[in-house]
């Protein structure tokens, strides 16, 4: 029992740290691709707003996590190591990569790798989270391509609003930097409960004490991952200016949220990379560069990891006999 409690902290810890590594790609990218702020203070302020965003709307996804998928009766200690574990192994993989994966994705897939074994998934709630998964990005993409499109490039019926931003430029990196910790609280809100609804679940650990110990383990990765993640979404995939960077971090944020107010974990990854994907369709003639190496290795790595996740998490259910 000793040994699966210390073996419990360690995987909750190094998946935090990771989540965070992740998490701070989404949030800081766009702001950290333009040059408006550096890693440190990227850093600082991604951890404040998660651990915001966490204590005011993270209970809901949680609730999700511990319950919806699988049946609260059924939820035990070592099911929560199985689903942290796979989903662990999953993401640090990803990390390794240099993509930026969804902790969401990987771990709903390990949850529900645990309850097809155990013949107790709720398919009803599953179908809606995937319906959710699937639906937000392209809404994603739209959204920001429609008003990318009015925006970019210049010509005369958009002079004054490039006039205005040109004038206004200290203020606009303000905004964007508001927009990014807009984005942190986001985060907060939806994927610090990736950790903290199993442990939930498995009666482990309060809502408060996992929102609070979650956030600073976040805070912690997104320093030890240092910006690997950021370079491929803020620098790799497409270089981004300062109302391109609000502009993305504004509409994903706002889905992420919308998302956990209903209760379901969201993808913030895949929102923002799809959104940056649609600045570079437009930048690049309405030609969407799969080509470049940084967008072919996430669309390869994105489905990868979620179905390893379920398949490690549905293997060690088994091996185990939980």
């Amino acid at each position: 029992m000793i040994l699966k409690s210390v073996l419990l902290i360690i995987v909750l810890v190094f998946f935090a740290i990771n989540m965070g590594g992740s998490g701070i790609a989404p949030s800081f990218a766009a702001v950290y691709g333009a040059k408006i702020i550096s890693r440190k203070k990227a850093t600082l302020l991604f951890s404040l707003f998660v651990l915001i965003g966490a204590l005011t709307l993270g209970d809901r996804v949680a609730k999700t996590l511990s319950s919806g998928l699988i049946a609260k009766e059924l939820f035990t200690p070592d099911i929560a190591l199985i689903i942290l574990s796979s989903a662990t192994i999953s993401l640090f993989t990803a990390n390794l990569l240099k993509v930026p994966q969804s902790t969401s994705w990987v771990t709903v897939t390990a949850t529900l790798g645990v309850a097809l074994h155990l013949n107790n998934l709720n398919w009803l709630k599953t179908l809606h989270i995937l319906g959710m998964w699937l639906v937000l990005p392209v809404v994603s993409f739209i959204l920001t391509y429609l008003f990318f499109r009015y925006i970019y490039p210049p010509r005369s019926c958009n002079f004054r609003f490039h006039e205005k931003v040109h004038s206004w430029r200290k203020r606009i990196h303000y905004l964007s930097i508001a927009s990014s910790c807009y984005v942190a609280f986001a985060i907060g809100a939806n994927n610090v409960a990736n950790v903290v609804g199993p442990l939930m679940g498995a009666n482990l650990l309060s809502p408060i004490w996992g929102f609070l110990i979650v956030s600073v383990l976040f805070g912690l990765g997104g320093w030890v991952i240092k910006d690997r993640t950021m370079k491929t979404v803020g620098k790799d995939i497409v270089p981004l200016g300062s109302i391109t960077s609000f502009l993305v971090s504004f509409i994903t944020a706002s889905l992420l949220i919308c998302a956990s107010i209903m209760g379901f974990p969201q993808s913030l990854v895949q929102l923002s990379t799809l959104a940056i994907m649609a600045v570079g369709t437009i930048k690049h003639e309405c030609v969407l560069a799969v080509k470049e190496h940084a967008v072919k290795r996430t669309f390869i790595v994105w489905p990868i990891a979620p179905l390893f996740s379920g398949l490690l998490s549905f293997l060690f259910s088994s091996i185990f006999e939980v």
